[in-house]
């Protein structure tokens, strides 16, 4: 496990000093964000974050047809990867969970799903409570990355499985760098423009940048307990599907 001197940093948003004011930035700015959330990530990704959350739930598909499996959805924001594995899961009861009020009501308007308002943190949840535990561009927006690792890692049962799904860097120069230019160049003016919340869509990048990269990830995993860790990249390392196994 992790001990408090390894312990990985969280997102670090400009003006922010610690964990604290870390989170409750991000929180705020999700909430700011929450009504052209959806949108933006359709227009921004060019529709391609369907295509992650889909080979996403493919991966994890046998979670979801088991009979009685226990899913949750942490940091779900408006709901898509939520929706998307209960609509796999014929057999599963699938939660979802985020720490913004403003996302989670965005989310409550597609669907019937049981949804409740919890910090990544400090789930208010038994321990060994679910099969399944995943998490979709949220991770790197908590506070404290190994802390993070390690309440997810508690919520599951033995023999679950962690699947965070979240951008990185890619390992080609060339992508990297025109990825970079796009991030830092368009993306903020377009996402500014579109949410009326420029200094969010300056944030989201830069905190992919500070994310460590797949290798990394799969590192700290290993760290915190899971084991059989292993990630694939998608859209030519721009994402990345990280998994590990809670024995």
């Amino acid at each position: 496990m992790l001990s408090q001197e390894t312990t990985p940093a969280g997102t670090t948003p400009a003006g922010t000093a610690n964990e604290q004011q870390a989170g409750a930035w991000v929180r705020g700015m999700f909430g700011r964000i929450a009504p052209r959330y959806d949108l933006l990530n359709h227009l921004l990704s060019m529709n391609i974050d369907r295509y992650w959350r889909a080979r996403t739930v493919k991966r994890v598909s046998d979670f979801l047809t088991k009979p009685g499996a226990r899913v949750l959805d942490v940091a779900c924001g408006t709901g898509d990867l939520t929706i998307a594995l209960a609509k796999r899961g014929c057999g599963a009861l699938v939660l979802g969970s985020d720490f913004s009020h403003p996302m989670l009501t965005a989310a409550r308007s597609k669907t019937s799903l049981e949804l409740f308002e919890a910090d990544a943190l400090a789930l208010p949840l038994a321990d060994a409570s679910f099969d399944l535990v995943s998490i979709a561009f949220g991770f790197r927006n908590l506070a404290n990355y190994g802390r993070g690792l390690v309440e997810l890692r508690r919520i599951l049962k033995p023999g679950g499985t962690l699947a965070i799904l979240e951008f990185s860097t890619p390992p080609n120069a060339l992508m990297a760098a025109m990825y970079d230019f796009y991030s830092h160049q368009v993306l903020p003016k377009i996402g500014g423009w579109i949410s009326g919340s420029p200094e969010a869509y300056t944030y989201l990048p830069e905190s992919v940048r500070k994310f460590p990269d797949a290798p990394g990830l799969a590192e700290q995993m290993r760290q915190a307990g899971f084991e059989s860790v292993r990630y694939e990249r998608m859209t030519a390392g721009i994402v990345a599907l990280h998994l590990g196994e809670r024995l």
